[in-house]
This record gives structure tokens, C-alpha cells and sequence, in this order.
């Protein structure tokens, strides 16, 4: 098995990092930090948000068993990517909406599905979701890994993260595992 990499921010990375663990083929979902300035940042540095990074989750995944459009579909599924900095409560460019790409192809695929979205109107304002060449992933701290799986009655958790899943059982049904990944 060949495993491959993608790395996606959209909001605060424990309301992506659980639904992407849901699906079969995905290896690992690791929470982190991605396109800033700021050598191996903190989350109080990220909090700041004068380090130019966003919170990411990393997916490495079995490309034999999820395709990387698959995982642009969820993507776009968890998170609203029209808003500018910020998703839901959470404000800030750590909460933008960005793809960092770890090749040529990804990037290409990246592009041309945001392209397809917007020609079919999927959203009623303008996809803000940067593309970029992934240069750095910075892993966030350990406590930050697995948040929801370790802290799913956590106020923000509880709210936050459960319609999401809701969103991936229901539409990608036919891509989940049969047990998520730990």
C-alpha cells in the first residue's frame, strides 16, 4: 500500500480532523499548523494571528482506496468555504479556508474542482479558498491530536463537530470505514 498526503485548513482543525478519520482509506488525520512564516509556531502563536499559518489537518491516505478528489468533496462538505478568515465563530487567517498542495497534481485537481463549484453555482457567494504548494507542516501540539475522539463533551466539540460528521455519514455513506481511524 502507497500511502499519499493532503493537507487541508478549513476552521479550527479538530472540526475537520474527525470527519476525515471517518473514511475508509485515510490513514491518519493529524492536526497542524501550514502557510505562515513562523518556524514551528505554537497554538498561542497561531491564536495570535500574526504567524501567517492556518490551522491544517494532514490526511495521509490509500489512494488505491479514497481518491483525492474524494477528499476535496468532504472538504468542501465540513466547512464553508466562502467565508474570508473565518469559519463559523472562529475569526481569524488561521481560519481561512486553504488547500496546501503537495504536487502539481493536487493542485490542478484543486483548482479545477473550486472551477467546477463555482460554474455550477454551488455556493451563493464566492469560494475564498486559497490554493497553495505546501512548504512547511508544523504538527500542532499533542493534545491538539485526536481532540474530539479525547474531549467530545467539550462545549465547543458538542456543537461544532457533530453535525459536521452528520454531514459526512449521510452524504459519503458508501466511503466510511467500519470503525474510525484512532
Amino acid at each position: 500500500m502507497a500511502t499519499t498526503k493532503a493537507t487541508f485548513g478549513g476552521g479550527c482543525f479538530w472540526c475537520i480532523e474527525a470527519p476525515f478519520k471517518e473514511l475508509a482509506g485515510v490513514e491518519s488525520a493529524v492536526s497542524g499548523y501550514a502557510g505562515g512564516d513562523t518556524p514551528d509556531p505554537s497554538y498561542k502563536e497561531i491564536c495570535s494571528g500574526t504567524t501567517g499559518h492556518a490551522e491544517v489537518v494532514q490526511v495521509e491516505y490509500d489512494s488505491d482506496v479514497i481518491s483525492y478528489g474524494d477528499l476535496l468533496e468532504v472538504f468542501f462538505t465540513v466547512h464553508d468555504p466562502t467565508q474570508l478568515n473565518r469559519q463559523g465563530p472562529d475569526v481569524g487567517t488561521q481560519y481561512r479556508s486553504a488547500i496546501f498542495t503537495h504536487d502539481d497534481d493536487q493542485q490542478e485537481a484543486a483548482e479545477a474542482f473550486i472551477a467546477e463549484l463555482a460554474a455550477s453555482d454551488a455556493y451563493d457567494d464566492e469560494i475564498v479558498t486559497e490554493v497553495e504548494p505546501l512548504e512547511t507542516f508544523y504538527r500542532a501540539e499533542e493534545h491538539h491530536q485526536d481532540y474530539y475522539e479525547k474531549n467530545p463533551s467539550q462545549a465547543y466539540c458538542s456543537m461544532h463537530i457533530p453535525p459536521k460528521l452528520d454531514k459526512v455519514r449521510e452524504k459519503f455513506a458508501d466511503r466510511l470505514r467500519e470503525q474510525p481511524v484512532h
